[in-house]
This record gives structure tokens, C-alpha cells and sequence, in this order.
């Protein structure tokens, strides 16, 4: 096995350089397919001929690490089903064109060990449309949980300074308490704008990741966070979404339901945990709105 060596990769705690920028092109179907997968019903987003239709916010999530090229022993590589989304923030600064193309470059920010041979990574992307207006800015961490099979991951030296910081959940009843159940067949859904991870449809690759069924992409958690509180918050509107960042805890699945509780902690600034019975699945959680 490979001696990962991030530190080279990141001297004295900096950021890596920020990779050469990568076209990703989408059309208006791809806009209504995430944004069904994630359970919006709003027809500005589900719909091309709604006077106001738009972009879901979060749409960008899925290109964390577009363009990024890293040596294989720098980060250590690890299959789908062993590589779990484990943090995402994405701040959205302007509105991303309905179709058409967006330019994405991004930058290794650390690479730390973490208990039960695993590591953890944080990745910063910024999407940029054709006038060269930064749209929309995304920070991912992600658990690597083995190079063949879990835990297999040696001892390394970890680089960089992470981002994630802990959030302190009020000691008082929410504000705000949301449920959304999640049909047996979202992740189906979901998949379907890219993520073909294995882990969330094959029984056999669940097994292989540790979970006794497939399991909801993160990012679709992600996804129903972000419709659920923008419905709630700013009436659906997109161009309210200022940013959302959350941990993930625990798997959710499909057929579960999903239950926010939030506390408002200042003008536009919500705080939440997300909830499956008594078990914490997000954690570390912030919504920002205008």
C-alpha cells in the first residue's frame, strides 16, 4: 500500500492550487431531474414554462471535486460503496443559467486521518458562468473508509487546515419543525443525475459499505434540507437561498422520514439538526437566507 503524503501537497496548511477550469454542460432536463430527485414539487423548478422558473440552488452540489486531479497517494483512493459524503456547504452567490454551460475549477483544502483506518478530505469548488461571475461556491468533505475493503486505510500524516467548524444546537424548543417523507424510490430517482454510486441501489454494495440496504445519496438529503427551508423560510423563492452547510451523521433511507428542527440565531441565519425517529442523521447544520 501507498505512503500518502498530503503534506507535500499542502505546505505549511495552505490550500492546494485550484485545478484548471472544467466546461460541464446541462440542459433544462437536467435541471427538472435534479430537482425532482430531491422531492421539490414547486413548479418554478419542476416546471420550463413557469414565468419564474428557475435553478434549484443546491444544483451545483454534485460537482464538489470537478476537475480536481490528485496523485493516488496523495489522498487515499477509495471504491463507491466506501466513500461516504461526510460535509457540504455550498453558498450561492448568483443564479445559475436555467441550460447551457458553467466553468468549475477546485482546490484540495485537507486531508486528515480519522479513526478505524479512514481518512477525511475537504474539497473547495467555485462555479462560474460564461460572463465570469463566480455563481456559486462549494466546500465537501468527504470520509474515505478504505482503499479494498473497510478500514483498510494505513496511518498518515494529515495536511491542511479543515473548514468544518461545530455548531451548538439552542437549549430550547426549535422554532421551526419540518418532516418530508422520503418514497421507497428516491434514490432511483436521484441517481439519475449522475451519482451512480452502487451503494444506493445494489443490496451487494450496500453489504460491501457496511449497511444492511441501500442507502439515500447524501446529496439528496442535502437536496430535501434545501426545499424544505427554502419553502419554509423564503416562500420558495431561489433568490433568497444565501448558503447551506450541514454534517451528515447517520444514514438516511429511503422510506424513512425526514424531520428539521431549527433555531433562528440571528436576521436570515437558521440553525438545525435533521432527525429519523430519535436518531441525529444532520448534524452541524446552518441555513443562511435573504
Amino acid at each position: 500500500m501507498p505512503t500518502y503524503r498530503p503534506r507535500a501537497l499542502l505546505p505549511d496548511g495552505q490550500p492546494g492550487p485550484w485545478s484548471d477550469p472544467v466546461t460541464i454542460a446541462y440542459t433544462q432536463r437536467d435541471v427538472l431531474l435534479y430537482a425532482v430527485g430531491i422531492g421539490c414539487s414547486d413548479l418554478r423548478h419542476v416546471y420550463e414554462q413557469h414565468p419564474q422558473f428557475a435553478v434549484f440552488p443546491t444544483f451545483a452540489i454534485r460537482w464538489g471535486a470537478a476537475g480536481l486531479q490528485i496523485d493516488t497517494d496523495a489522498i487515499p483512493p477509495s471504491p463507491g460503496p466506501l466513500m461516504l459524503d461526510a460535509e457540504r456547504h455550498l453558498e450561492q452567490l448568483a443564479p445559475l443559467p436555467t441550460e447551457g454551460a458553467v466553468q468549475v475549477r477546485a482546490r484540495l483544502l485537507s486531508v486528515h486521518p480519522r479513526p478505524r483506518g479512514a481518512a477525511f478530505a475537504e474539497v473547495e469548488a467555485e462555479v462560474i458562468d460564461a460572463s465570469g461571475q463566480v455563481c456559486v461556491r462549494m466546500v465537501s468533505g468527504s470520509f474515505r473508509r478504505g482503499v479494498a475493503a473497510l478500514g483498510d486505510i494505513e496511518p498518515f500524516e494529515g495536511a491542511g487546515t479543515a473548514r468544518s467548524a461545530k455548531l451548538t444546537m439552542p437549549d430550547r424548543a426549535p422554532d421551526l419543525d419540518l418532516s418530508v417523507h422520503i418514497p421507497a424510490n428516491q434514490a432511483h430517482i436521484y441517481r439519475l443525475s449522475g451519482d451512480y454510486n452502487p451503494l444506493h441501489i445494489a443490496p451487494e454494495a450496500a453489504a460491501f459499505g457496511g449497511f444492511a440496504q441501500p442507502i439515500l445519496h447524501g446529496l439528496c438529503t442535502y437536496g430535501h434540507c434545501g426545499q424544505l427551508l427554502l419553502g419554509a423560510l423564503c416562500g420558495g423563492d431561489a433568490a433568497r437561498f444565501g448558503a447551506l452547510g450541514l454534517r451528515f451523521s447517520s444514514p438516511v433511507y429511503p422510506g424513512d422520514t425526514l424531520r428539521l428542527v431549527g433555531w433562528h440565531d440571528g436576521p436570515g441565519r437558521l440553525v438545525f439538526e435533521g432527525r429519523v425517529g430519535d436518531k441525529t442523521v444532520v448534524s452541524n447544520a446552518s441555513f443562511r437566507y435573504v
